[in-house]
Order: C-alpha cells, then sequence, then structure tokens
C-alpha cells in the first residue's frame, strides 16, 4: 500500500508544494513547528533515508540543501534540519525548519489555508 507521502506525490492528496525535481518533492508540513516547516521526501518509498539507493541519498541530500539556503534567505532564519524516522516510519524524509529561539520545542503551530498559501507562494521555485 503507498504512503501518504507517495500519494501526495502522485497527486492523490493535496499539498502545498515547494519543489520537486527527478528524484525528491519537497512540501510543507501540515503539522508545522515553525511558519515554513517542510518535509524533503525521496520519490522512492523507504521506511529509512540509510535504506535509499547512492544516487537516491545524494539527491535529497543535495536538495534540502538547495531548499534549505532558499529558505534562510526567504525567512530570514536560519533553518534547521531533523530526521525523526519515527514519525512516518513507511517513508523517509527529512524536516527542513526555520529557528526561532524563542520557539518551544514539542509545540506545532496552527495555520489557516491563506497562511499555508502565502508561505509556500514564498518558498517554491
Amino acid at each position: 500500500m503507498a504512503s501518504v507521502f507517495s500519494k501526495i506525490i502522485s497527486g492523490e492528496l493535496p499539498c502545498y508544494k515547494i519543489h520537486e525535481d527527478e528524484k525528491t518533492f519537497a512540501f510543507l508540513d501540515i503539522n508545522p513547528e515553525a511558519k515554513g516547516h517542510t518535509l524533503v521526501v525521496p520519490k522512492t518509498e523507504v521506511g529509512k533515508l540509510y535504506d535509499l539507493s547512492d544516487e537516491d541519498w545524494v539527491a535529497i541530500w543535495a536538495s534540502a540543501k538547495l531548499i534549505a539556503k532558499h529558505m534562510d534567505e526567504v525567512t530570514g532564519r536560519r533553518t534547521i534540519m531533523k530526521v525523526v524516522g519515527v514519525d512516518l516510519p513507511d517513508h523517509a524524509h527529512i524536516h527542513l525548519i526555520p529557528y526561532d529561539e524563542a520557539w518551544e520545542d514539542d509545540k506545532s503551530i496552527k495555520l489557516s489555508d491563506e497562511e499555508f498559501e502565502e508561505i509556500r507562494k514564498k518558498l517554491a521555485f
């Protein structure tokens, strides 16, 4: 059965897409820890990043680097990267989160559809 992320990549489920290339797909997290929280996923469905082929491993980290640098410029904040590995164990992914010193760990924020669309437009390229 296809993962939630595979359904997003195929267009079966909606998302706020930030970036896509041949091997990776990036979109806003719908339960963000900060405004702009983005998930970078490989198009290949694997449960663990270290199970990716070498080519897909390089591709996801290259995309994460590209998107993080862009996020820094757009948000004016440092972007942190998190690999959790258990929040959606059937499809590996990297979290990119604009860092805020006032931020409280493990606190999600709620954004309206308009706020998601506003940040998507700023971050998409």
